[in-house]
Formats: C-alpha cells, sequence, structure tokens
C-alpha cells in the first residue's frame, strides 16, 4: 500500500489549493474538481524538495495563547505607537537593539521576527549570520535591558514551549 505522505505530502496545502482552484474558478463542475485535485496533489509533489522541514508544535494550546497574546499587544502597541509620533514635543527615542537569540529552530526565529514585526514601534531588521542576535529597531526605548526581558518573556520563552520545549 502506498502511504499518504509519499503521495500527497502537505495535505493541508492540497485542500488549501483545490479550494482556491475552485474558488478562481468560480465553478463545482466535475472537470474543475478533478483539475484542481490534480493540481493539488502534483504542485505539493513537485515543490517538495525545496521545502524546510515543517517544525513540530508540541504544545498547540500555548500556540492559540500566543496568538491571542500577540493580538493584545498589537493593541496597546498601537496605542503606544500613536502617543509617541503625535506627541508635539517630539521625544520619540529611537535606537537599534541587538537581541541574543535562544532559539535555535528556523520557524521559531521567524515568527518570532514576525511578531516583532507586526508589533507597531519596532521592526526586525537583520538575522546575523550565525543566527545567534536579531537586530531590532525600536520607535521609542527607555531601557534597552527591559525591552529585551519583555521580548524574551512574552515571546521567546512562548515560542521556546511551542516548537523546541
Amino acid at each position: 500500500m502506498i502511504r499518504p505522505r509519499k503521495w500527497l505530502p502537505m495535505p493541508l496545502l492540497s485542500v488549501l489549493l483545490l479550494i482556491v482552484w475552485l474558488l478562481l474558478m468560480n465553478s463545482i463542475a466535475l472537470g474543475h474538481w478533478l483539475l484542481g485535485g490534480f493540481l493539488a496533489i502534483v504542485i505539493p509533489l513537485i515543490t517538495e524538495p525545496f521545502w524546510e522541514a515543517q517544525p513540530r508544535i508540541k504544545r498547540p494550546w500555548l500556540m492559540v495563547r500566543y496568538f491571542f497574546r500577540v493580538l493584545i499587544d498589537i493593541v496597546i502597541a498601537n496605542l503606544e505607537a500613536s502617543k509617541v509620533i503625535l506627541d508635539p514635543r517630539g521625544r520619540a527615542r529611537p535606537a537599534f537593539v541587538e537581541y541574543p537569540l535562544e532559539l535555535q529552530e528556523n520557524f521559531a526565529i521567524t515568527m518570532l521576527a514576525s511578531t516583532i514585526t507586526l508589533t507597531p514601534g519596532t521592526v526586525s531588521a537583520h538575522l546575523r549570520m550565525d543566527g545567534k542576535t536579531l537586530l531590532i529597531h525600536v520607535l521609542d526605548v527607555g531601557d534597552i535591558d527591559d525591552m529585551k526581558r519583555h521580548i524574551h518573556e512574552r515571546y521567546e520563552r512562548p515560542l521556546k514551549e511551542i516548537f523546541e520545549c
């Protein structure tokens, strides 16, 4: 018997491709199902050599909690960034901060960098080639060590638990 992983390496991607195909064709005719199904199987098979190994989520419920934490932090950061931008005295204290990483998996580092960039007032600017330091631009930073602790406690440690345990 053929194992599903051999001919369907990413089942969720295949389902998504089929759905997108049917939506683009604006039809649910049998021919569109067959062609969409064929493409949904062939495209992941052809592109599989280019994919990095997919991370295993060790604690999915922590991922849900992380999502809501980031969502709340985005709202709060929007208000803080608005306050800095609208301040008539212009007291912003921008800085580049080198953040030492404990994460080792590429996907987890990407999640951290994306989270930092999604939060208004901060942008992930560069990941060092050794993968141990992330350069972050901050719109307004008072205490750099406090900011590093905040990132570590709110984002990096939960990501480490979710992906690397």
